[in-house]
């Protein structure tokens, strides 16, 4: 993504009280991250931080 934009997301409910963002396909293209792919979610002042999760191997 050449340019800096700022995209706007909904936070949606599933059936039991779960919640899920879309992120745009062309972000996860960049990541190279894939279907499946296991993600570490850390919590930081304001927000959170979602990464590649790295298997200490």
């Amino acid at each position: 993504m050449a340019k800096k934009e700022k995209i706007t997301r909904k936070l949606t409910k599933t059936g039991r009280g779960s919640m899920y963002v879309i992120l745009p396909k062309e972000h996860i293209r960049e990541l190279g991250w894939r279907e499946r792919q296991n993600l570490s979610i850390s919590r930081i002042k304001g927000g959170l931080v979602i990464r590649d999760h790295q298997s200490k191997k």
